[in-house]
């Protein structure tokens, strides 16, 4: 139904994908994955025609079919609209599809009423949701989605799941979420920057996710070990014959003038010495595999008596602007508590996550980071990526030690943060966390935009994290691997 051959795509001087070929058939689920700035999306908006910022080279064929695609993010150009404009190009075009819409709607538990809204007033997992259910009326061939998870709340996630399980339409997305793709996909495409990301290189594989993530650490793993052990052997075999070339050598250097076929045979000994050297010399061992380096991030012990109380919340009403979102809310967290909020979409989980960081921001008796959904709230008023981690206490050079740790390259590491991926910028966020050592985190979807290949390593420096962490996330893994209580926001207040 889709095809690609060898396409190669080059971005600023820097080839990022190169010789790719695969065909999308029915029912085929094929996932992108891959650390962040390794392309992705790129590849997504190179196959649609909409890449403003990459070349490419190779065949790109639709066949006719048509296309569904869902951004990262709604552009901010359609914020203004209502959400009906938005979906809809007239009443007429509305009545056509009236059905799928009460369909759909009901599916992806959107009321009526936010047919009025302005796309901008949207919670992240509406805007989502909306973005999603204009797709399904257009009624396209094949969906082309890049992070159709974000923000979404749990049973939109499930609901998500089964509709890309049992639809027949091939479906080619990028996501982070572990728990969707390990339910989903039936092919793999790992897109990677080897050789200190200055290479790169692709593997495309039809078979479901966690065997692709088994096999590979698994083939990684014995193919180092046999390296290891091929290299020892090799160093072992070459001091032998080291050795006995030696003893050749001295020897010759020693026979008496008077034993001339004893000289002859060290000669012809030696020959046969010097034969073996060159077939050792040619033999091709096993290479140490040549992957992307693991991120490192670990935050230090921080003192937090487990008697503290942290926070102590009574909200008659949860306010957004003059509409009430829920009401009588009450919060008390004591100690190094790792609590998560959840809830469906537009309760107003990030409004009540903003009002607490509001409220411990300034205690004196502990250092409270933050992390929104929208990281411009931290990020905005720096330029460059230094300056934002840089203070009294952090140097350049120690920066860009830890960034080097989170795989940054060194024009990352110089450059402007407007020119990171959104999971760099949230990897830039939690590094900021690490270093202004704080003992109370307020983060909003941690995981949301760092790839499935980094997720567990960030996951468990939050679970071993000796502070108190307040968190909204949807992401099941987090909650399940890092938090140890679990609270649901509703329209009546919060409830464990």
């Amino acid at each position: 139904m889709f095809e690609v051959k060898n396409l190669t795509i080059v971005q600023n001087d820097k080839t990022i994908i190169e010789n790719l070929s695969f065909t999308l058939n029915k029912e085929d689920k094929l996932a992108i994955i891959g650390e962040e700035g390794n392309g992705k999306s790129t590849l997504i908006k190179t196959l649609l025609g909409i890449c403003e910022y990459a070349t490419y080279t190779g065949s790109i064929i639709s066949h006719g079919y048509t296309i569904g695609y869902l951004e990262q993010s709604l552009e901010s150009e359609h914020f203004g609209k209502s959400v009906f404009a938005y979906l809809f190009e007239s009443k007429n075009a509305y009545y056509e599809k009236i059905t799928l819409f009460y369909k759909y709607i009901e599916t992806l538990q959107l009321k009526e009423e936010i047919l009025n809204q302005k796309l901008g007033t949207l919670s992240g997992g509406e805007k989502v949701k909306v973005g999603i259910l204009k797709l399904l009326l257009l009624e396209v061939d094949i969906f082309f989605l890049d992070e159709p998870t974000n923000d979404l709340d749990i049973e939109t996630l499930e609901w998500l799941e089964e509709f890309i399980c049992h639809t027949e339409k091939p479906i080619l997305y990028v996501s982070h979420d572990e728990t969707l793709l390990s339910h989903t996909a039936n092919r793999i495409l790992h897109l990677e920057q080897v050789k200190h990301k200055t290479e790169c290189r692709h593997t495309l594989l039809h078979i479901d996710y966690d065997t692709y993530v088994t096999n590979r650490l698994r083939g990684l793993e014995k193919q180092t070990q046999l390296a290891h052990s091929e290299a020892r052997e090799y160093k072992k075999q070459e001091d032998k014959l080291k050795k006995v070339m030696q003893k050749v050598e001295h020897e010759q250097n020693t026979i008496s003038r008077s034993n001339p076929h004893g000289a002859k045979l060290l000669k012809k000994k030696m020959h046969t010495l010097k034969s073996q050297e060159k077939k050792l010399d040619r033999k091709e061992l096993t290479e140490v595999p040549d992957v992307e380096e693991n991120i490192h991030l670990h935050f230090e012990n921080v003192a937090l008596p487990k008697t503290k109380t942290i926070l102590k919340l009574e909200l008659s009403k949860l306010m957004i602007e003059e509409h009430a979102l829920a009401k009588d809310i009450r919060l008390e967290i004591v100690g190094n508590e790792h609590i998560c909020i959840v809830g469906k979409n537009g309760v107003g989980k990030s409004t009540l996550l903003s009002k607490i960081y509001e409220t411990l921001k300034e205690r004196q008796d502990i250092k409270v980071g933050y992390m929104p959904q929208d990281y411009s709230l931290v990020l905005g008023h720096f330029i460059m990526v230094l300056d934002y981690l840089c203070d009294g206490e952090i140097d350049k050079t120690t920066a860009r030690m830890y960034l080097g740790n989170l795989n940054f390259t060194r024009e990352e590491m110089t450059g402007k943060i407007e020119n990171l991926s959104n999971g760099s910028k949230a990897k830039l966020i939690l590094l900021k966390l690490v270093l202004s050592k704080c003992n109370v985190l307020v983060l909003d979807e941690p995981t949301r935009n760092v790839s499935p290949l980094s997720n567990p390593i960030i996951r468990k420096s939050l679970r071993e994290f000796s502070g108190c962490i307040i968190s909204v996330s949807h992401d099941r893994k987090y909650i399940l691997e890092v938090c140890d209580t679990l609270y649901t926001l509703t329209m009546e207040g919060l409830k464990k």
